[in-house]
């Protein structure tokens, strides 16, 4: 091992594995995995059913998107709460709450009457989601049987993608083929957060602890260069998965003239199921090369969805979604391994949870804008707009990080 490659790890923070500790270790490293793709899968089923929801509360795709822009306004400060208070008194005391207002969360969904109950469910899906992020994240790093921050970092971005599939597909094969369309996901869902609540209630305490105080987002100064870098291209990936997670069910539904739930939710699960594929064949790979392949990626899917409206084709949306979850996917982990890797052991959580906090502006105020252009020229054509400048973005952000001198890589 070089000296510079032995810096690098110690500024990294990379724990020391202890081999009597790694059977243990690992349980709970793959539990804890399982409670990050259990959470996010929650926050994605009521995805196919928002169409159902316009139709039954009488509310616009505006609507759709202001309640998506709700779950981000809370989500926000709580990560920035909670990012800091994990490292101060340990993911535990974090996440076991948070565990609980998901489950309530899902609660609010299946008993929904009105626009107003929507509202607040997906805020208590944000309060529940901002808390566990980082600690989560955080955990899987600290838990990674042999200390490899690269594989933690993948892990991560595969459970939340999975989950974020996940979440789709399993709503709308539950509620185009089961009973009670609009309750039955989140019994399920909440089923499934039993054994992620048992998994956070044994989690070890911290071996060290650091003052707590709710932040505004800071970056340590030695990598914030890294650190803009990798969120910029990111919240430009998360704009695009804000636009599927909110209005591509509707825009299949009046492109393809059908009302099937589980078409709508599979559209938007290929997305992101594509961004899990595209993470796994990318494990191993630096960071900015990482970015460098998905970035064309994405501005190629964006292209393509932008001719899925002249030509009117549900193959071609499939396509546009394939290509978009890839580079999406890519782009996601490059930036997480990078911030990983970089972020001092003592801020870990709070540095992860700033990362999310510019992933989560991007997946929500972008789609707010578009659905404010929908009430002005129509879905189809609001989707196309948003395309088009998508994909320059992407190009525009591919050209800057080919030119920018060249960091050194984890």
């Amino acid at each position: 091992m070089t000296r510079s490659t032995r810096t690098a790890v110690a500024c990294s923070g990379t724990p020391t594995p202890d081999p009597a500790a790694t059977p243990v270790t690992g349980w709970r490293f793959w539990a804890v995995a399982y409670t990050l793709l259990i959470l996010l899968t929650g926050t994605n089923l009521p995805t196919p059913l928002y169409h159902g929801y316009a139709e039954r509360f009488g509310f616009s795709p505006l609507t759709v998107t202001l309640i998506f822009a709700a779950y981000a306004a809370v989500l926000i400060p709580s990560l920035l709460v909670a990012g800091p208070l994990a490292d101060a008194v340990g993911g535990r005391a974090v996440l076991v709450p948070a565990v609980a207002l998901a489950a309530l969360g899902s609660l609010a969904f299946a008993l929904a009457e009105g626009t107003a109950w929507l509202y607040a469910a997906r805020m208590l899906q944000g309060l529940a989601l901002g808390a566990a992020s980082g600690a989560l994240t955080a955990a899987l790093s600290a838990l990674e049987p042999r200390g490899r921050r690269h594989r933690a970092a993948l892990v991560a971005t595969a459970a939340s993608m999975g989950g974020l599939g996940l979440g789709p597909l399993l709503a709308g094969l539950i509620a185009q083929y089961g009973p009670a369309p609009r309750v039955l996901p989140f019994i399920v869902e909440i089923v499934l957060l039993g054994p992620a609540m048992a998994v956070v209630a044994t989690l070890p305490p911290p071996r060290s602890r650091t003052p707590w105080r709710p932040r505004r987002p800071q970056i340590p100064a030695h990598m914030r260069t890294v650190f803009a870098g990798s969120a910029a291209p990111a919240f430009l990936a998360f704009a695009v998965m804000g636009l599927f997670l909110t209005l591509i069910p509707a825009y299949v539904a009046t492109l393809a003239r059908s009302g099937n739930l589980l078409l709508a939710g599979a559209a938007v699960a290929l997305m992101l199921a594509c961004s899990v594929l595209a993470q796994l064949a990318g494990y191993g790979t630096p960071a900015r090369t990482l970015q460098l392949r998905g970035l064309p990626l994405l501005a190629a899917g964006l292209a393509l969805l932008a001719l899925t409206r002249p030509v009117a084709s549900l193959p071609l949306l499939l396509a546009a979604a394939a290509a978009a979850g890839a580079g999406q996917g890519l782009v996601f982990l490059g930036g997480l391994t990078a911030v990983n890797h970089y972020a001092p052991p003592e801020r870990h959580a709070d540095v992860i949870s700033t990362f999310y906090v510019v992933i989560y502006l991007g997946v929500s105020l972008p789609v707010v804008g578009v659905g404010f252009l929908t009430t002005v020229v129509g879905l189809l054509p609001a989707v196309q707009w948003f395309a088009v400048v998508a994909a320059v973005l992407s190009l525009a952000a591919l050209a800057f990080l080919t030119l920018r001198a060249r960091p050194a890589s984890p």
